[in-house]
């Protein structure tokens, strides 16, 4: 990144003061540091992954139809984290890199632009998404019922999305001093309102109106309205290290340039991914004809949910590695920033070990609690176990990309993306459709694009440029 030269005005306008992170983040034992600060969001990730399987449970219980309506509107919010990634990626890296430089009246200031930009931001998303609604319905093949339960899903789930990137910003702010606890005091409240809503007005008792599949939307909703104002509440009081002042919420030339330097590569990266991901699931839905293919799938979307219980682990070990990293640059600690992210995947390799475990022998159970179609269970249980192999290779990859992007260093992980997702969409196009390989065979792709973004992303730390990346 380009170094920016700082805006230090408004001097008199400094966050409250508040006591250091603990655990010290850049001096106690990095082993013991990781884990406690990893823990907290391991708790709230894994809620998450709770609620999404709750959905597809729910969705599963009513038609096969439902699934895939669910599985798409989670892909489409999973582009809406990506584009909040612009700013919510530079937050976290300006933070804690200030943080660990002992000054917090910088990081303050540069939380309140982040959230201001969260705003206008999460507008986009919104607006994007509720245009495109029907073309990606289109997309993936939906037509008929299937069709009009999309768009109608995912138009209403964008409302929520302009919710969820203030909530998401705001909660990047928060990582970057090393807060951890409140996040996942959030997104606990958000997920367990999001499942009582979504189960209410799946099944209306009594004077609650019977919506179906909707309600599932309805209280995805609802709980991420209660976050954005929980949010906002939280970082209004400034009791979390974060205070919200309406002066330094006045967007500023300087602090955006700088925010938008680090966070627009990540976002491109996250766009890249997700467009791959997007063209992968295409494939998904012509491994044969279009009936078939609609089983296919949600047998699909059933296995991506659950597989969740090792993608959203290496998330929360990632999330505290990028805020160790950043602050030990902060603090010039290279060599204990060098440390972290090996021992990052130390420490959520051995849990994937156990979640592999379970995927591998647990296949047929996890399919029959997931889905009451038998054709669904019969496509998705036998080459899901397949996919137990899969998760080590999870958890190197995302562990060095996000050590990688918490130092600011997002253009090379850019470029892993690109070619990862290249190999991801031909292998699976290749060994699913042109060798008629089905499921499993689209897998495939998932399998080689793993494979490399971990050895990219290992080779990049390993050389060490990223030490000298300036935010």
């Amino acid at each position: 990144m380009s170094d920016v030269p700082s805006d230090t005005g408004n001097s008199d306008l400094s966050a409250k003061p508040t006591p250091p992170a603990s655990p010290a983040i850049v001096s106690d034992p990095i082993r013991r540091t990781l884990f406690i600060l990893a823990i907290p969001v391991l708790g709230e990730q894994l809620l998450n992954a709770a609620v999404g399987t709750f959905d597809v449970f729910l969705a599963g219980r009513l038609s096969y139809t439902a699934t895939s309506a669910i599985g798409l509107g989670a892909y489409v919010a999973w582009l809406g984290s990506m584009i909040a990634m612009l700013v919510g990626t530079g937050t976290t890296a300006l933070v804690s890199r200030f943080e660990g430089a002992g000054d917090r009246q910088q990081a303050n200031r540069f939380a309140n632009q982040s959230i201001t930009l969260a705003v206008i931001v999460g507008l986009g998303i919104f607006l994007l998404i509720y245009t495109l609604a029907p073309w990606f319905a289109h997309y993936c093949r939906m037509t008929g019922e299937a069709y009009t339960i999309t768009v109608n899903y995912l138009r209403f789930d964008a409302v929520g999305l302009f919710f969820l990137c203030i909530t998401l910003v705001g909660s990047a702010a928060l990582r970057g001093l090393g807060n951890m606890r409140t996040p996942m005091a959030i997104f606990m409240a958000i997920n367990l309102v999001n499942m009582l809503v979504s189960y209410l007005f799946v099944y209306g008792p009594g004077p609650i109106p019977k919506l179906g599949v909707t309600g599932i939307v309805v209280g995805t909703v609802t709980a991420q309205g209660l976050g954005a104002i929980l949010m906002i509440t939280v970082l209004a009081r400034g009791q979390a290290g974060i205070h919200i002042q309406l002066p330094l919420l006045k967007l500023r030339l300087l602090d955006v340039k700088r925010i938008l330097n680090i966070g627009t590569p990540a976002a491109a990266d996250g766009m890249i991914m997700w467009s791959g991901h997007f063209i992968f699931l295409a494939i998904i839905s012509r491994l044969a004809a279009p009936q078939e293919s609609q089983v296919l799938f949600a047998a699909h979307i059933v296995a991506i949910r659950v597989e969740a219980l090792t993608y959203l682990p290496a998330v929360a070990w990632s999330t505290a590695t990028a805020t160790m990293i950043g602050q030990a640059l902060g603090a010039a600690n290279i060599a204990r920033a060098r440390r972290i992210a090996h021992e990052a995947v130390m420490q959520c390799g051995l849990l994937s070990l156990a979640v592999a475990t379970f995927f591998y022998f647990g296949a047929d159970l996890i399919y029959d609690v997931m889905s009451t179609d038998e054709n669904v269970r019969q496509a998705g249980a036998a080459p899901f176990r397949y996919l137990a192999f899969l998760q080590p290779l999870i958890v190197v990859a995302i562990v060095y990309i996000w050590a990688l992007r918490g130092s600011g260093d997002t253009r090379y992980p850019l470029l892993i993306t690109i070619v990862g997702v290249n190999i991801r969409v031909l292998t699976g196009y290749v060994c699913g459709i042109v060798l008629g390989g089905g499921l499993l065979g689209a897998w495939m792709g998932m399998f080689a694009d793993n494979i490399w973004r971990g050895a990219a992303g290992l080779t990049r730390y390993c050389r060490g440029k990223w030490v000298h990346t300036k935010v």
